[in-house]
């Protein structure tokens, strides 16, 4: 089987990437192995929170300059990168993404736990403000589903009240959500998500919160609303008549699947194949250059293409494989920058900067990938497995992704 492009990985960076190949004319094929990190999405992309030296970044176009030669921003360069920015909410607004942002200022989502972060767009229906400090209201009404554990009603309280707003929690019996708890494995977001796009679910929801509210000016629900259609949590804003925040819960990512769901039925209405389950065990390269891959699922036939994308994601989703001293990729076995002493790679308070996290994969100012120090001409790297930067630690996980996306993309176009 032959392509113009194949994409390994089925996340952010593959299905921007995908897009923009196929809207030039190329025939793309991704191989995604499941789960990505869309579906762990706080729903907000962050563009750069803070430089690698730990200084909060307020306006992240700005502050690009000042990061190291090896940084993915840097090899792209300022200039491409607003660019690429300023077209980032047309670009997802035509598959029926909505985004909205302060003008290039980051913003701040009001996390579960009840905290402010920075980042630098946000899905329509997020929680998002122009600082911390801004007005939410006076008085707050948190509602969750009875027994469901992963929104922790108590934390969101805490941090609103230290803001100066009175909280009340209630919870709410739907008896669609109650059939859910018959197996507590069932009882997840993506669970109540899937019922709440019925029709009578979410009416029932809108009127029974409606019914609760007192003299509060502000209702917070987790955010398990608008799976398929995010018009959902406009329907349930008109039912209960005052601000409502749609708060994020613990994985998986109810508006992080919508995306990932819609972006991918993008990519296949204009052409791309998507392989779904599907997972790149080996490659074949001569003189320089990658010539096939093989899967899982097609009994060792090969697919080949002109160029080649490795976008599988971090070690987290199996990108890169530790063992005792090494870090590697296996699929083609690419140079990997990252510290030999395993002490260095991670420190014991979990809050501090995680040194793994800023392994990746070695490339060359276009993103092409070096195999025992030697390039491979094809071969493309983008996403958070390219090496010089920890995107965690920045803020700039969606930023990364998002922008090598398009620039390796351009590359392969002829831009």
């Amino acid at each position: 089987m032959k392509f113009d492009t194949i994409i390994i990985g089925g996340g952010l960076s593959s299905l921007v990437c995908g897009i923009r190949l196929q809207e030039a004319g190329k025939q793309c094929l991704i191989v995604s192995a499941g789960q990505n990190a869309l579906h762990f999405s706080t729903g907000t992309f962050g563009l750069l929170g803070r430089l690698p030296d730990g200084t909060a970044v307020e306006e992240p176009l700005l502050d690009i300059p000042k990061l190291p030669d090896n940084h993915p921003y840097s090899k792209i360069g300022v200039e491409r990168i607003k660019e690429y920015a300023a077209g980032v909410i047309p670009f997802f607004g035509k598959y029926g993404i909505k985004l909205c942002g302060f003008n290039g200022a980051n913003g701040w989502r009001f996390t579960p736990m009840g905290t402010f972060k920075p980042a630098w767009l946000a899905l329509e229906e997020i929680p998002f403000f122009k600082s911390p400090d801004e007005v939410i209201g006076h008085k707050a009404l948190i509602v969750n589903f009875a027994g469901f554990m992963d929104f922790n009603s108590v934390f969101i309280a805490e941090g609103l009240e230290k803001k100066g707003l009175s909280c009340r929690i209630e919870s709410v019996k739907l008896k669609v959500v109650e059939n859910l708890r018959a197996n507590p494995t069932e009882m997840r977001s993506i669970n109540i998500a899937r019922v709440m796009e019925q029709e009578e679910c979410w009416k029932e929801f809108g009127r029974t919160v409606h019914s609760l509210l007192k003299d509060e000016d502000v209702v917070v629900v987790p955010e398990v609303f608008g799976l398929n259609n995010p018009l959902v949590c406009d329907w349930v804003r008109e039912m209960i008549k005052v601000k409502v925040l749609f708060v994020g819960t613990m994985p998986p990512s109810v508006a992080g699947i919508r995306t990932q769901k819609l972006l991918k039925k993008a990519f296949e209405n204009i052409g791309g194949t998507f392989l779904m389950g599907d997972e790149a065990l080996s490659s074949s390269i001569s003189d320089g250059v990658v010539t096939s891959i093989k899967t899982r699922n097609l009994d060792g036939t090969l697919l080949e293409a002109d160029d080649f994308v490795l976008a599988s994601g971090h070690l987290f989703a199996h990108g890169l494989v530790a063992s005792p001293g090494k870090i590697e990729e296996p699929v083609f076995g690419l140079d990997v920058d990252f510290v030999p002493d395993r002490n260095e790679w991670y420190d014991k308070n979990f809050f501090e900067k995680q040194n793994y996290l800023g392994f990746g994969v070695v490339t060359d100012s276009r993103f092409r990938a070096f195999k025992n120090a030697s390039l491979v001409d094809n071969l493309y790297v983008i996403g958070s497995e390219v090496g010089g930067c920890n995107s965690l630690n920045e803020g700039s996980g969606a930023g990364v992704a998002i922008m090598t996306a398009l620039r390796v993309a351009d590359e392969i176009i002829g831009g």
